[in-house]
């Protein structure tokens, strides 16, 4: 494909066609030698751009499952409006009470947001993120890596933040899907040439837009940040893995299943406490 888009450019038409031995291009008699002389030109000018398009990299782009994490929080956040306060207050992150022993409130605070705008700017942003995030580690593996995020987004505020500060939302997964993705060069370090250069420019590019979307000053920013530092850790811990055993559909479905437990299990803990 690169060489017929470098042929076009030179007013020189091809045909590819797919032979035993691979992909060849097919030009007219009279242009040959012309043909040659451009791809070599081309092969020369463009010897140290390393990077091409991984055959194993998966062709879904974005996994559409992420569209059911949002309704699960649209869901969360009219039930707990419509119940009254004693859902958020059961469920909301607050330190004095987790470090007498409501754990729980480490993962059910995700789920709760303060009003609508807060609701509705964590599902647009999230269910971009973490389907990107998705489509690329694995539905189940990802949903599961990010949840684990923003649980790490509320310990650290827990013990950043005063004892008696209260904070909700899922600001912390959300962020924890972007370091997910920053890091996601770095499972092909063996296989692909470019992939350092890659990661480190996935790195740079999901620091800006973390300070774009994830620093505010009205924000739990020591949430956020704790949520992407824990999805960048997450991320490279998953990149040690064999592929294989990330793609797998038992797998994906067991980390799936994993995160949802958890979330029963928890708010089952948060509603039963007395």
């Amino acid at each position: 494909m690169d060489w017929s888009v470098a042929l076009l450019s030179q007013g020189i038409e091809s045909t590819p066609i797919a032979e035993p031995e691979g992909w060849q291009l097919l030009v007219s008699q009279e242009h040959y030698i012309h043909a040659r002389s451009v791809l070599e030109i081309y092969q020369r000018e463009n010897r140290r751009w390393l990077w091409r398009p991984s055959p194993r990299s998966p062709a879904l782009l974005f996994h559409w499952g992420a569209l059911g994490w949002g309704a699960l929080m649209l869901f969360v956040g009219a039930w707990s409006r419509g119940a009254g306060p004693a859902i958020r207050d059961a469920g909301m992150m607050n330190g004095a009470a987790v470090f007498q022993g409501e754990w729980w409130r480490l993962f059910t605070a995700i789920t709760l947001h303060a009003d609508l705008a807060h609701l509705m700017a964590n599902v647009t942003t999230g269910v971009i993120l973490l389907g990107l995030a998705m489509a690329r580690w694995s539905a189940g593996t990802a949903l599961l890596a990010a949840w684990c995020a923003g649980t790490l987004g509320n310990i650290a505020g827990l013990f950043l933040h005063p004892a008696n500060t209260h904070g909700l939302g899922a600001s912390g997964m959300v962020m924890g899907a972007l370091g997910l993705l920053a890091t996601a060069s770095w499972q092909d370090r063996h296989t692909e040439p470019a992939a350092p250069g890659l990661l480190v420019r996935g790195l740079f590019g999901a620091i800006l837009l973390f300070i774009l979307i994830g620093v505010n000053p009205s924000s739990d920013v020591i949430a956020h940040l704790g949520g992407f530092v824990g999805g960048l850790i997450l991320g490279a811990l998953l990149g040690l893995l064999p592929r294989q055993a990330l793609e797998h559909p038992l797998a994906s479905l067991l980390a799936g299943a994993i995160a949802a437990a958890s979330l029963v299990w928890t708010w089952s803990l948060a509603l039963l406490h007395p």
